[in-house]
């Protein structure tokens, strides 16, 4: 794969370090994404353990697992966490996640918990490597009641996790989002129905207004930048999605 940097300063770079095949995930391509600072990594959403050689590979053309500080989960689900116990094998990386998962986590086959730094529901800034401090954003109930961003306001990019997610036609290796029309048919589906509510999005959108942010990475599908990240929060904040689309029925 190219190297592709969606942040590159004198010393700090975000990189999309992996897009997986859809084979790796059962169909669904995912982005592992890397933070550098200085010489420290941070990995955003490892993948499953499927994908776990080919991000490592891509990983060494930049630095040493042992130089990786901390891992960043944005929620609880197999693809993110499943190659999980490889990756704490060949670091000593610290493993954010929200606080409410931490219980959850062992049941991935990992029996020592003393790396994982449990998220508050609030969110919080935190110093991720020496001379950086990123911002972990509550997401929650977008898709998942315990799910949180990462924004990184060196590059001013949002790791979003699986909002702004997309599924998109086998073969097609777009790798950014320009225009916000142009992608809705392949994000529309998704997000009705994995988002719980529209309240739940615009308390999301709230949380972002006095970001300064460049662009927005999923954890599936093109990266959004431009005028497509505005786009992209207008849209989730008048959507109707989840419980909202959800009639009462009575039973006979």
């Amino acid at each position: 794969m190219q190297d592709i940097s969606l942040y590159k300063g004198q010393s700090h770079r975000f990189i999309l370090l992996n897009e997986s095949e859809p084979g790796e995930e059962n169909g669904i391509p995912s982005n592992q994404y890397l933070i550098i600072h200085e010489n420290t990594g941070i990995l955003l959403d490892p993948g499953g353990f499927g994908v776990m050689p080919r991000v490592l590979s891509e990983l060494l053309k930049y630095l040493k697992p042992e130089q990786i500080g901390a891992i960043v989960l944005s929620h609880q689900d197999p693809d993110i966490v499943g190659g999980l116990s490889t990756w704490m094998e060949l670091t000593q990386a610290s493993v954010y996640v929200s606080s409410i998962w931490t219980r959850f986590i062992p049941h991935y086959g990992i029996s020592d918990m003393g790396r994982f730094i449990g998220i508050a529901d609030e969110g919080e800034l935190t110093t991720l490597a020496p001379g950086f401090e990123a911002r972990f954003v509550p997401a929650h109930f977008l898709h998942s009641p315990g799910h949180i961003n990462l924004y990184d306001p060196i590059a001013k990019i949002l790791f979003s996790g699986d909002i702004g997610a997309a599924l998109m036609p086998e073969g097609d290796d777009t790798i950014y989002v320009d225009d916000l029309s142009t992608h809705l048919s392949h994000i529309e589906g998704f997000h009705k129905r994995y988002m719980a509510s529209n309240r739940a999005l615009r308390c999301w959108v709230q949380q972002l207004e006095s970001l300064g942010i460049d662009m927005i990475a999923p954890q599936h599908g093109p990266i959004y930048r431009g005028k497509a990240v505005s786009q992209l929060m207008s849209w989730l904040a008048q959507l109707q999605c989840g419980s909202d689309l959800m009639e009462l029925r009575k039973t006979s």
